[in-house]
């Protein structure tokens, strides 16, 4: 499980992915998501505004994030 930090309360589930280097832009983001590859604690997540916070854990593409 790899541990990303954040520097804020929140984190959206588009700015995650970007930060984490799996989509280069917004529309990559939006287009992962929208394509069922992405669950946040179990579920899969289709809301790209999805607000994601320290503890919650992402699924994506076979790899596993928790947020810190």
């Amino acid at each position: 499980m790899n541990k990303i930090k954040i520097n804020t309360e929140f984190i959206k589930l588009d700015q995650f992915l970007k930060w984490i280097g799996i989509a280069e832009n917004g529309v990559m983001a939006k287009e992962i998501i929208l394509s069922g590859e992405v669950k946040v604690n179990g579920e899969e997540e289709r809301r790209r505004g999805k607000k994601l916070y320290p503890g919650d854990v992402i699924f994506v593409f076979g790899k596993e994030y928790i947020v810190e």
